[in-house]
């Protein structure tokens, strides 16, 4: 019974809340650029503010990740989102092509349902918020159950910044009571007018398939490849950087590294050299078991855990100062339980004949659950670089740089986000990393245009011309 009344009570609520956000936002949407704008840098304040406070709420909460690191991810929510959506034009007239006579009007699309996951809440919820009412839209959040009290205070610092700024209560709203049938109710609500979705693949899926327009990330099984001209300390450095970074909660970090043959003896040696611990036998099995569970998928309680909370889990001790723990292993798949992605500080390890064999390996790593997310490479060798860019079904191919920090953009010149966008191949509508842009619709106005010859100096090509014209240029463009 008292499941059942709770049920109940976190579908009124979900109802409650998207109406308040509907009614927020239809008065929201009449504010021009200027009043848009004030309201967003008081967020972004708001945010780097708070950023200490929420991230050990956040480290609380889920007893996930490193109190440091979540402190520079909601400063990265905050400021450096702010720092690039800042300047966007998302009111009125955002561009106008004279030449062709057509005009393009920013249009927000109503209210936001943002899926919230436990591994990032606190900075999510800043993200989400800020490209959200960028747009001019109203949004409410729907937090995994083990990071409800850090999102609802993460939504409540967002809301009264952007009150105090002159926004109508009511825009940023986030579930107090948690079930899957509230989130379930929020995203086929008849105010719903998109879904963005951060989380595990099953709620990805049940976005997409809610009949509401949904924006969703996939899993990231990201290959780290060490070509045999890289600078192997460098990329070690950056690799365990990376991997280590709130205890791997990122889904761009990294998941395995591959080298070539010729230089696997150096690429170990100087693992080992930088805090890695290599398993093998007996531990591995043990670590098998603890990371991955039975039926597939991360152990919740190894996600977002120290190397040495992980091992106690498997039964294995290792030194003190060990910063990652890595397995050689032979193959991907369901017999090979640390090809899939592990949201912690533990890696596999692959070595590979040559670079191609290496390419190889990386797309059967992205296809086991990482299709068209991120890559990195190490490489000195602008030739196997654009090889791997060619080839790879993966929308962030990341050079020389830390995985995690590099696909949203904190070490790269990326669009900064938390919410990346896996393209077709991962099952996602967008490869893009998400940002305002992708929360507004477009309206243009589009004039008549007079037929006339093509000349030297209109070349564009977008004029009405004559059936003869189009027949010859086609002919033209077949011969070449």
């Amino acid at each position: 019974m008292e499941n059942e009344d709770n049920i109940s009570l976190s579908l009124k609520e979900a109802n409650d809340l998207m109406n308040i956000a509907y009614e927020s936002q239809k008065i929201f949407a009449e504010f021009d650029q200027a009043q848009v704008d004030r309201v967003i840098a008081s967020m972004a304040r708001a945010g780097m503010e708070n950023a200490h406070h929420l991230a050990k709420m956040a480290v609380d909460e889920t007893g996930m990740g490193v109190l440091e690191d979540k402190i520079i991810k909601n400063e990265f929510a905050s400021g450096n989102v702010y720092e690039f959506i800042k300047g966007m034009n998302t009111v009125g007239i955002i561009k106008e092509d004279k030449e062709h006579k057509v005009v393009e009007i920013a249009a927000p699309m109503g209210v936001v349902v943002g899926i919230i996951p436990t591994t990032n809440p606190t900075s999510t919820i800043l993200y989400k918020a800020m490209i959200a009412l960028k747009s001019r839209n109203a949004i409410v959040f729907s937090p995994h159950p083990r990071a409800i009290k850090c999102c609802m205070e993460a939504a409540r610092l967002m809301e009264k910044a952007a009150a105090d700024a002159g926004a109508p209560k009511g825009l940023v709203n986030c579930l107090a009571i948690c079930t899957k049938e509230a989130t379930t109710e929020l995203m086929k609500h008849k105010y719903a007018a998109v879904i963005l979705a951060t989380g595990g693949s099953a709620m990805v899926k049940a976005a997409y398939s809610s009949g509401t327009p949904a924006l969703g990330v996939g899993p990231g099984n990201v290959p780290a490849f060490i070509e045999r001209s890289a600078d192997i300390p460098d990329a070690v450095q950056k690799i365990i950087k990376s991997k280590t970074f709130d205890n791997g909660t990122i889904c761009a970090s990294e998941q395995a590294v591959v080298t070539e043959l010729i230089i696997a003896e150096k690429v170990i040696t100087e693992l080992k050299k930088q805090g890695a611990y290599l398993v093998s036998g007996s531990e591995m099995e043990a670590l098998e078991k603890t990371v991955i569970q039975q039926n597939g998928g991360v152990n919740p309680d190894v996600v977002g855990q120290s190397p040495q909370r992980i091992a106690d889990l498997a039964g294995i001790k290792i030194p003190a100062e060990t910063k990652v723990m890595i397995a050689l292993t032979k193959g991907v798949g369901k017999d090979y339980p640390l090809s899939a992605e592990k949201l912690c500080p533990v890696l596999a390890l692959y070595i590979e004949k040559d670079w191609r064999k290496a390419c190889e390996r990386c797309f059967e790593l992205l296809s086991y659950g990482g299709l068209g997310h991120s890559l990195v490479i190490h490489s000195q060798n602008d030739e196997v670089i654009r090889e791997f860019a060619m080839k790879k079904p993966v929308f962030r191919i990341l050079v020389n740089t830390p995985s995690s920090l590099g696909a949203i953009g904190y070490s790269t010149g990326l669009a900064p986000a938390l919410t990346l966008g896996c393209g077709t191949w991962g099952g996602s509508i967008t490869s893009d990393n998400v940002t305002p842009l992708h929360l507004m619709n477009i309206k243009r106005i589009a004039y008549h245009l007079e037929k006339k010859s093509k000349t030297s100096e209109t070349s564009q090509a977008n004029y009405c011309y004559t059936k003869a014209e189009i027949l010859k240029a086609m002919e033209h463009q077949i011969r070449k």
